[in-house]
């Protein structure tokens, strides 16, 4: 069972995402069932039709995708004389956000619960702390929320007190390992590719919810047939396969194919359904061709427009990135806009993607083009702050560069970098970053 589920735990996890997927699920009473009537229910939630009325249309096919999405033909060659210094952003943007929101990934602070909302309690950390709300540095171990309301944060080495490098995390792992697919593939790889590298390279101690699942199936799957190894790799026994673990792997196709977003998103495509379907695939696609885009412009706005010509427009996620825009532009205070975000979206697990990719877009909006703003505001929401925090840091560290992340953030780095990857743990970050750009530079040398 994957990660130690039970079958009833499996079980519920599945009808929560046929719910969400749009199927009438029969009202089940789990309790008491032996493994066997729990498997033959888990069969029938499978087999499940979508019904007639709901009002989205989700394919997983990469024609169908782009084929229901209003794709604009969007390519620009980077600035050079920039460049370089875009991608030390874009990688110590992703690395910093990360760590801001690293202690802070767990209950109560991603879930809340029937007290408090998830950004309620990181307030209430944050003000007895004395700290400022939304986060504008690293999160202090130290808080008399600790003692007042029986608070505790976590990742001791990512505490403003003890940050000396960037230690290891999944949302940073992947990040290696696109740059490592890209080496060895550029953009042409498949996921059979993405799943060789993932059995070279992951420990399954290393990997969660998708991944987990997609990586124990690459190598139980009994089928011969490739389409039908991508399907049982992320349809079998994985119900979160919309969760948000495509979401932070794609990065590297953005930094890769920096001002062609197409590219990135198709790239991003090809490693997203290894693990996940629809929405799940559609923000991997989407953040992919922000990130490219970003690297050639300074608009936030037309970033997340070029984006989303990649996202079904009959998708619970484009309608989802609507709502974020909306909300942030409506909202005077990162409160009020946290508020307009739970209520939409505070069913949803506090891993999924819709949830927190709409987080990130407003959170780019709501910060104006300005690194802090941004970030902070990303990992002061919730659900999954260090996921946002990272992948916001990517976005606005491709597009400003490197000069617009405050030294405070920077500094206590020491440029270090722990990935628990060979070769990468540990490594200088700005080494990463140049790696990226000479990778950049080969492909396109004499297109001049």
């Amino acid at each position: 069972m994957i990660e130690g589920l039970s079958m009833s735990e499996l079980v519920r996890y599945e009808i929560l995402q046929r719910k969400q997927e749009g199927c009438r699920v029969p009202e089940y009473d789990l309790t008491g069932l032996c493994d066997d009537e729990l498997k033959k229910i888990y069969s029938d939630l499978c087999s499940l039709p979508i019904r007639e009325d709901f009002p989205f249309y989700e394919p997983s096919g990469l024609d169908e995708i782009l084929r229901c999405s209003d794709v604009c033909e969007y390519k620009k060659t980077p600035d050079k004389s920039t460049l370089d210094d875009k991608f030390y952003g874009a990688w110590l943007g992703r690395i910093i956000g990360c760590i801001m929101g690293k202690p802070i990934e767990l209950y109560p602070y991603g879930s809340g619960d029937d007290d408090r909302r998830g950004w309620e309690y990181i307030k209430l950390w944050q003000e007895c702390a004395g700290d400022a709300f939304p986060p504008r540095d690293y999160i202090s171990g130290r808080s008399a929320a600790r003692e007042k309301y029986g608070l505790s944060v976590f990742c001791e080495d990512s505490l403003k007190e003890n940050v000396r490098f960037a230690e290891s995390d999944d949302d940073i792992r992947y990040l290696v390992l696109a740059l490592l697919i890209n080496e060895k593939y550029g953009n042409d790889f498949t996921p059979s590719d993405v799943a060789d590298m993932w059995q070279k390279y992951l420990p399954l101690s290393l990997c969660f919810t998708a991944e987990h699942a997609a990586l124990i199936n690459s190598v139980t799957c009994p089928e011969k047939d490739v389409e039908k190894q991508i399907e049982f790799c992320h349809g079998h026994k994985n119900p979160y396969r919309e969760w948000i673990g495509a979401q932070i792997r794609v990065d590297h196709y953005g930094y890769y194919n920096a001002g062609d977003p197409y590219a990135a998103a198709v790239s991003a495509y090809n490693d997203a359904i290894f693990s996940h379907v629809k929405n799940g695939v559609y923000g991997a696609m989407f953040f992919a061709a922000l990130i490219a885009a970003a690297f050639t412009e300074k608009d936030i706005e037309k970033c997340i427009s070029v984006a989303l010509s990649f996202v079904p427009k009959k998708s619970r996620l484009y309608a989802d990135i609507l709502f974020a825009v909306k909300a942030a532009k409506d909202c005077a205070n990162a409160d009020d806009l946290y508020k307009k975000l739970w209520d939409r979206f505070g069913d949803l697990p506090a891993v999924h993607t819709n949830n927190n990719a709409a987080v990130c877009v407003a959170s780019l909006i709501f910060g104006k083009g300005d690194f802090l703003s941004s970030v902070s505001t990303a990992v002061g929401a919730g659900w999954d702050t260090d996921c946002n925090g990272a992948t916001v840091g990517s976005i606005m560290g491709a597009l400003n560069g490197s000069a617009d992340i405050p030294d405070h953030l920077k500094a206590p780095l020491g440029d270090t970098l722990y990935s628990s990857i060979p070769g990468f743990h540990p490594i200088a970050i700005s080494e990463c970053a140049r790696r990226s750009a000479r990778l950049y530079s080969s492909r396109h040398a004499g297109n001049d």
